[in-house]
């Protein structure tokens, strides 16, 4: 077994007083799994290339919410959010070494509140940042969390050219004949399975966090999971072109993909390597399904899935080359839509898809409410447990993404000097970006989705779209609250 492994999994064992926790009752289990830089690239969302049986499962016993959005495209930002209930803004945080008790630090996070309420909260595998401060929250877990922050080569690489390397990045796809545990999500997911062991024999009731970190670059996955795919017969882009008459703020790279050894400086990809990459991706999203399945198996063997709440989340989405972009780090639909599976134990309509606008911070709100839970005040998302009982009801009318930049550079810090702030209602995305001193508008982007649902047009300067325009941006102005379902809460 690999050491690493033996070591980090006996080392984090340390079991932490429960100061706050309320008495335990009989509540259901919460299994948790976050997916790194997951699209819906996933056959229950209709994606015909995507071999993905596992959570095509778990989305046969649980509610699909097609049309999730997260509330700012890049890992920490995004995570953090989901993980507090509150937007960027509210908890301070745009970028990834910010810690989110910096603006609030007595604000309860999802799995604190858990713990506080009489159940034994664990964390393994990228649940928090992957690295840094933003990585850790002592207050949120029962035991030290496991596998939180991994920055060993050798468990993201395994082929002897890459493990010659040197630093993190390394080539940015590896397809190796290797056991699953080689690399660091395989070894989560041993983790993981043995801790479900563990824990259906306590007095307590679970969240047990399990965090997976491919399809996330480098796309390393075992030969295995590459083999399901034919190179030839996944799609190329749509376009690789950027959106007409986008703004450079738009469009800007993150830099993200270019600072691996195999890829250009300048961004500018072979169609060959475009293949590749894609399929890598791919190969990747199939590696983490079968993971995922390990779960739901052992849940089953353990006889404990009837008792168990299971979400599963991408923390943001992804461009493979549409656009012109790669990665995330934009406010685009490809960057800001997520996948979203919630499946409750008894639910009335198992297997059913709803298109209603929903956000990642409505996951904890809707965790509390069907474990029996209030969710704290402050928490800016909604239950979604209503939409699980009536998926075709009237929901939000809008959704709020946004993304900072710097006047220059691909990098920001902090709120940067330029924030986008995004809103997707049924048939448009519109954005304003907007000097973060003077709040001064600098450029307008609106796309209209029924006849370009690739977001190729930014058709805000048309004559005719002014009064759309202007319509939008009152609703971006007036916030979140605003477009809340009729009937709840905006005060």
């Amino acid at each position: 077994m690999n050491c690493f492994y033996i070591t980090l999994v006996f080392a984090s064992l340390i079991p932490w007083q429960d100061a706050h926790a309320q008495p335990p009752s009989n509540r259901l289990n919460v299994l948790f799994i976050a997916i790194d830089d997951l699209r819906p690239a996933l056959g229950c969302y209709d994606d015909d290339t995507a071999i993905t049986p596992n959570i095509d499962r778990l989305a046969s016993r649980g509610t699909v919410f097609n049309r999730a959005y997260c509330q700012e495209a890049v890992c920490s930002p995004s995570r953090l959010s989901l993980l507090t209930g509150r937007r960027p803004d509210t908890i301070g945080v745009w970028d990834l070494a910010t810690h989110f008790r910096a603006a609030v630090p007595d604000v309860v996070t999802l799995p604190q509140h858990f713990r506080n309420h009489g159940y034994h909260t664990r964390s393994i595998g990228k649940i928090y940042h992957g690295s840094g401060k933003p990585s850790k929250d002592p207050p949120s877990w029962s035991v030290e969390p496991q596998f939180d922050f991994v920055r060993d080569p050798k468990v993201r690489y395994a082929l002897p050219e890459n493990l010659q390397g040197k630093g993190l990045k390394r080539s940015a796809a590896e397809a190796a004949d290797v056991p699953d545990n080689t690399y660091i999500d395989g070894i989560v997911c041993d983790a993981a399975v043995a801790a479900l062991t563990e824990l259906q024999t306590g007095q307590q009731p679970f969240f047990l966090a399990v965090g997976f970190r491919k399809p996330h670059l480098p796309f390393c996955a075992p030969q295995k999971y590459w083999g399901l795919y034919d190179r030839a017969k996944i799609p190329l882009p749509t376009s690789d072109k950027h959106p007409q008459a986008a703004p450079e703020l738009a469009v800007r790279s993150w830099k993200e993909l270019e600072g691996y050894t195999d890829i250009p400086g300048d961004g500018q990809l072979s169609t060959v390597k475009v293949r590749e990459l894609r399929h890598g991706y791919y190969a990747c999203v199939s590696y983490v399904d079968s993971l995922v399945g390990r779960l739901l198996d052992e849940l089953s063997r353990l006889k404990i899935a009837d008792d168990t709440v299971i979400v599963l989340w991408g923390d943001h989405g992804f461009h493979l080359g549409e656009q012109g972009l790669w990665t995330k780090a934009n406010n685009y639909e490809l960057s800001t839509r997520v996948p979203l599976i919630v499946s409750v134990p008894g639910q009335a309509h198992a297997g059913a898809k709803t298109d209603a606008l929903v956000e990642l911070v409505d996951v904890y709100p809707t965790l509390a409410d069907v474990c029996g839970l209030n969710a704290p005040v402050g928490v800016e998302g909604v239950s979604l447990n209503p939409l699980m009982a009536e998926p075709a009801r009237s929901w939000k009318s809008a959704v709020f993404s946004q993304y900072p930049r710097a006047h220059e550079g691909s990098r920001h810090r902090g709120h940067g000097d330029i924030m986008g702030y995004a809103v997707r209602t049924s048939g448009h995305r519109y954005v304003e970006w907007r000097e973060w001193k003077s709040k001064d508008v600098v450029a307008v982007e609106l796309y209209e989705h029924q006849h370009d649902s690739d977001e190729m047009r930014n058709i805000a300067g048309h004559a005719e779209q002014q009064q759309t325009v202007q319509a939008l941006s009152r609703i971006l102005a007036d916030g979140w609250k605003s477009a809340l379902p009729d009937g709840m809460e905006r005060d």
